[in-house]
């Protein structure tokens, strides 16, 4: 892991993240890396960055698994491709059984093919089996959703797997470390509530949005191509 920021000052946004994390990255640029961001936030931090090391640019789709009765109380998450992860130990806390869970892991994986149907349109997703892949998002807290990611990334066989963050708390960053090659992160606070208090613009993104990056890093692509 990467040293991060020694006096942790907000970022202006989540392009000043992109271009930051960028510099740091430099290293990978002759590697011919493959930049995925997890959508929607981490779109614009993945297209600076991916612009800047002149790499393909793609999003890969999660969605957290939440209880039944309590959607934001996070027991897993499902990622583009099919993966599942499920935290056992939290779901029987929960008193919940994974039969229980079904209804709810059907209807996020609708969602994750919705999803990737609306950003990606009749693309097929990059190629990443043998190839450095920097995973992007804007910032993480618990990081249960990007470890699913993770292990997904994994399962395609990329020869290096980096993650670069905008923010995360010390102890998300020490779990997710072990699950990644390398891992730069630009702010490490150790008093932590939430990713936006760690921006001064942190206003949502929009599908809209997305969809006009990727086209951009899409069109680029083409244009740059021999």
């Amino acid at each position: 892991m990467r040293e991060p920021e020694s006096s942790p000052e907000p970022l202006p946004d989540r392009r000043a993240a992109g271009e930051r994390l960028a510099i740091r990255l430099l290293e990978y640029r002759d590697q011919e890396p493959v930049v995925l961001a997890l959508p929607r936030g981490g779109v614009p931090v993945g297209y600076e960055i991916a612009r800047r090391l002149g790499a393909p640019l793609d999003v890969l789709i999660v969605r957290k698994v939440g209880a039944p009765s309590n959607p934001e109380y996070g027991l897993g998450a499902v990622v583009e491709g099919g993966t599942r992860y499920l935290d056992e130990p939290r779901v029987r806390a929960a008193g919940l059984t994974m039969r229980d869970l079904q209804p709810t892991i059907a209807r996020e994986l609708a969602e994750v093919a919705r999803r990737a149907r609306e950003f990606r349109g009749d693309r097929k997703p990059v190629e990443v089996q043998g190839r450095s892949v920097i995973l992007v998002d804007d910032g993480v807290a618990t990081g249960g959703t990007v470890l699913a990611v993770l292990r997904a990334l994994r399962s395609r066989q990329p020869r290096r797997i980096v993650l670069a963050l905008g923010v995360a708390p010390e102890d998300t960053v020490v779990r997710l470390r072990k699950e990644v090659d390398d891992l730069v992160a630009l702010l490490v606070p150790r008093v932590f509530f939430a990713v936006g208090e760690w921006y001064h613009r942190f206003s949502q993104v929009s599908d809209a949005e997305v969809r006009t990056l990727l086209e951009r890093a899409w069109a680029t692509s083409v244009a740059s191509s021999p």
